[in-house]
């Protein structure tokens, strides 16, 4: 567990947010869990959709990394604008910081730079807004964050059918399909062989996800990996022209078509539940049809000694 005050800082390195209640809310819970909380957000300073100029975002990051009364990173929300500020991050400024920089979605271009360049992990994990600043919180999300930051182990277990039975084991890294597949030949791309490749994203239509993966397999991405591990994939509409072609469908093709086993029903992506993956970690999958267990291990947590 974790026994002395943790320093969270709060940044929007991404977009910006119009419910300055739920960011109150989200501040005020982490307080309550003991938190000291340290926010880098002025909604004053909000440019275009961004939480700020790209400078201005730039320097809420390096602000909480040189803090060195924080501990974790949280991001304010996703949405888009970490692609923005790629090529000017001082990676290894923020691998030195020692802080574990939390968030999915938009933020899983950090987590891809940041390991690409540096070889340091962070967390896929629950943001403020809306998580810790929801109307009604999801325990489970909030439990799993916490379990996941004491460690020193995770595990994961969820019950899902029609997956195939193995048993794999190798670092697991991911996120978001979209930002995944923009990355591809670029520096912020990691070289991860042997992996197990988690993946969610939203209002993605089936042939958007279907020709995505395709672009990782074609780009020689998915020849390395031991398993796609598939968590939520929602919000998007089916049309008259789609005939069939629905995400069933899709699924069944890449299952077919892909080099590499993959599976579905990770609680992982845009809903309210989700579990929080230390990217980058050590992990071993094992699926026997009817469910699976992701076990974590080997990456940074705040278990007291």
């Amino acid at each position: 567990m974790i026994t002395s005050q943790l320093g969270i800082a709060i940044v929007a390195p991404a977009g910006h947010t119009h419910d300055l209640d739920a960011v109150a809310r989200g501040i005020a819970r982490l307080e309550a869990h003991g938190c000291l909380v340290h926010n880098y957000y002025d909604p004053e300073a909000v440019h275009l959709r961004f939480g700020g100029t790209d400078e201005a975002r730039l320097a809420q990051l390096y602000a909480a990394a040189d803090n060195p009364d924080v501990q974790v990173v949280m991001a304010l929300r996703g949405g888009y604008g970490m692609t923005r500020l790629l090529p000017q991050i001082d990676f290894e400024r923020l691998a030195r910081s020692g802080k574990l920089f939390v968030g999915f979605s938009d933020i899983t271009a950090l987590h891809m730079g940041l390991y690409a360049r540096t070889g340091a992990l962070s967390y896929a994990g629950p943001m403020l807004a809306g998580d810790f600043g929801a109307l009604e919180p999801v325990d489970f999300t909030l439990d799993q964050f916490w379990s996941c930051l004491a460690g020193p182990t995770h595990t994961i277990t969820e019950q899902a059918c029609g997956n195939p039975a193995l048993d794999v084991s190798g670092t697991i890294w991911g996120g978001n399909l979209a930002m995944l597949a923009s990355l591809v030949g670029t520096d912020y791309f990691p070289r991860i062989d042997g992996g197990i490749l988690y993946l969610e994203d939203i209002a993605e239509h089936p042939f958007r996800v279907e020709r995505m993966l395709l672009q990782l397999m074609q780009a020689g991405v998915l020849a390395g990996q031991r398993a796609v591990l598939l968590g939520d994939f929602s919000g998007y509409k089916l049309g008259p022209m789609d005939n069939g072609y629905d995400f069933d469908a899709m699924l069944a093709h890449l299952r077919a078509t892909l080099p590499l086993p993959v599976l579905t029903g990770l609680s992982f992506g845009h809903g309210p539940r989700r579990v929080t993956i230390p990217f980058g970690a050590q992990a071993r999958l094992v699926s026997d049809g009817e469910g699976f267990s992701l076990r974590l291990s080997d990456y940074p947590t705040l278990r007291c000694a």
